[in-house]
């Protein structure tokens, strides 16, 4: 299965952070087949000094979705995400890694719904998905990721 993710940062060695999670993606969920060049966008849902740096990367795994939430959550506390179980909304971050896509499948459960369900509303995803994957189908939109 290809499963593409979307990589934040907006604390500490952003750019840095994010090629880190890449190679313990590689050897915890697959090989990396795909991945955007870096963006540096504002922080969006919430006020920071610090700016975010993002991109997308689509992973060949044989991990079924959930796994690889797991795996995603497991790298993202190994790199100093901390999360707070009182919190709510958005804050910063050391890094955030979504699971954008699972192909075309569709996932709709409590700890998991693929597509991301932001995904047309946030250009910090858009762009680097338009970069590698413009015609690919959102599953549930209907449209080419360029269309969107």
């Amino acid at each position: 299965m290809e499963i593409t993710l979307g990589f934040g940062s907006n604390l500490g060695k952003r750019k840095e952070t994010i090629e880190q999670a890449y190679i313990l993606l590689e050897e915890e969920l697959g090989e990396m087949i795909s991945k955007s060049s870096f963006l540096e966008t504002e922080p969006w849902g919430f006020e920071s000094e610090n700016k975010f740096m993002n991109s997308v990367a689509v992973f060949r795994t044989s991990k079924k979705p959930e796994q690889a939430l797991d795996i995603c959550n497991a790298i993202e506390a190994k790199l100093g995400r901390k999360r707070s179980e009182t919190s709510v909304g958005y804050s910063s971050r050391t890094i955030d890694i979504d699971i954008l896509f699972c192909e075309n499948k569709i996932i709709d459960t409590e700890r998991l719904k693929v597509p991301h369900p932001l995904i047309d509303k946030r250009d910090f995803v858009l762009k680097p998905l338009k970069e590698i994957m413009p015609d690919f189908i959102h599953p549930l939109l209907g449209k080419k990721i360029s269309e969107i």
